[in-house]
């Protein structure tokens, strides 16, 4: 018998015309919004979380890399020996690893890299991750070998950080402007006060993005959040500005809202040598003088978790201390008068621009004014904080959130930017980075947060939640956010 040739022929055709409507209709762009736009795009010579926001994973790779569930994993260095006195890492590299403008990653470009950041003249805000580093030796192209003064238990971890990325000697004298990595994205073009547009990087050593463009787009103010969001003019907005608002998403089946943890640190930021700042009364008192629930409730709308030291709660170390600085403000009266301040005294308070700093600004500068401490309130943006505050220390309090992961250890450091120089805890910092086995360090880390509250170093306020909103057919997003990013080597849509 003939077959149907006409019925086969029409079959055909609309199996075709179906696949080819799959493959038109496929979509594989994003526009993703955020509220701070970078000051630039070098990660290793600047604190802005920003920065890493656009670029962490999706530009630029380090030897580790962080994964969404907060795991450490391998980045460009498939695998690592560790020799037994804990001094010596032996990384063996991924091969066929290339930048985006083609030029070969190795041996040599982990030395430039881990070499600039540890350099006398390093401009990297981190630069403590590597001063333990007393060598790094090129094996061969594929074998890099880093020696260490001392064991560091964190070390694996700290080279996964934003601040230790991969970069090439040929291609830095551009880096801030015109990024080139070895991720899953190359950096296509920025229009200043817009947006930065994102390719997929067809050379990519390891598993090929499912979207081809991505555009990360910067609004800062809430209200225009909100409406770009509702307009579906974005698909994604990570970090979302205005909390007040996510119910309304929540309730809406275009979108999905995700809430997660971050490793933000949310503090009222202390400098502990600025008179009168540098008499730990005054630093109790300005801690008592704090209603934490209420600016988590008037700033966040609900969303925070209350901390009492420089550690996330969900950390399995966490030790809750918040009770050394309950809001007690006749208590804080009663402390400044002790201190010689029973009237009170002027301060400075430098607020950047994310909503936690602006509102929870106000709502501090009226507790403080509550026991006699007059906060002159100052907005500024991210690249006067930085100068003024970050790099200058001038200021008297600041408000903002410390994203980096686990990292307690800046209170050892006398130069950063609150300035607390204290001897024995750096000697205990010192001793957990030398310590590998799990029970001391968690003692260690303990003993540390308690130091830290009891000193009352900073003003301890939240832990900030990681807020978004989506279209409900994006999956792949990061919900927790181990280390500021928006990670896009994962993401698609579900159709």
């Amino acid at each position: 018998m003939r077959p149907n040739l006409k019925r086969s022929l029409v079959s055909g055709l609309a199996l075709g015309a179906t696949l080819l409507a799959s493959q038109v209709w496929a979509k594989d762009d994003i526009t993703v919004a955020m509220q701070l736009e970078p000051p630039h795009l070098d990660p290793t010579s600047a604190a802005a979380q920003a920065i890493d926001s656009v670029v962490y994973s999706n530009i630029f790779e380090g030897l580790t890399r962080f994964m969404g569930d907060g795991a450490i994993v391998p980045g460009l260095a498939e695998s690592w020996e560790i020799s037994e006195d804990g001094k010596t890492y032996t990384f063996k590299l991924h091969d066929g690893v290339t930048f985006h403008d083609g030029t070969t990653m190795d041996g040599e470009d982990v030395k430039f890299s881990l070499d600039r950041a540890r350099g006398e003249d390093s401009a990297n805000a981190q630069k403590a991750l590597f001063a333990g580093i007393a060598d790094v030796t090129v094996v061969d192209p594929l074998t890099v070998q880093v020696t260490l003064s001392e064991p560091n238990g964190n070390f694996l971890f700290n080279l996964a950080w934003g601040d230790a990325v991969i970069v090439a000697p040929e291609s830095i004298e551009n880096i801030k402007t015109a990024p080139v990595g070895t991720g899953a994205f190359k950096f296509s073009n920025w229009v200043q006060g817009d947006r930065i547009d994102l390719e997929r990087n067809a050379e990519y050593w390891g598993a090929q993005p499912a979207l081809a463009k991505a555009t990360i787009k910067f609004i800062s103010d809430p209200t225009a959040a909100f409406a770009a969001v509702m307009a579906e003019d974005v698909d994604v907005f990570s970090g979302f500005p205005a909390p007040e608002n996510l119910p309304q998403f929540d309730a809406d089946p275009r979108f999905q809202v995700l809430v997660g943890s971050t490793e933000g640190e949310t503090i009222l930021s202390t400098n502990n040598k600025q008179p009168p700042f540098d008499n730990v009364k005054v630093r109790q008192a300005l801690a008592h003088a704090i209603d934490r629930q209420a600016i988590i409730d008037g700033a966040m709308f609900g969303y925070g978790t209350p901390i009492g030291t420089h550690f996330a709660p969900h950390n399995p170390a966490y030790v809750d201390l918040t009770g050394n600085s309950a809001h007690d403000p006749e208590k804080a009266k009663a402390l400044l008068a002790e201190a010689g301040f029973p009237d009170g005294f002027e301060t400075t308070l430098h607020l950047p621009p994310p909503s936690y700093a602006r509102r929870g600004g106000e709502i501090i500068a009226a507790q403080l004014a509550a026991v006699g401490i007059k906060a002159e309130i100052t907005n500024v943006e991210w690249a006067q904080w930085l100068e003024t505050v970050f790099r200058g220390k001038n200021f008297g309090l600041t408000i903002v959130s410390h994203t980096e992961p686990m990292d307690i250890g800046i209170y050892a450091r006398p130069e950063y930017y609150f300035q607390y120089d204290n001897k024995a805890f750096q000697d205990l910092m010192a001793s957990l980075n030398e310590t590998t086995d799990p029970a001391m360090r968690t003692e260690m880390l303990q003993k540390a947060q308690t130091v830290i509250s009891e000193d009352y170093v900073n003003g301890y306020l939240f832990q900030l939640a990681n807020l978004g909103v989506a279209k409900a057919d994006v999956q792949g997003l990061w919900v927790n956010a181990p280390t500021a990013a928006i990670d896009l080597t994962g993401v698609s849509w579900a159709n």
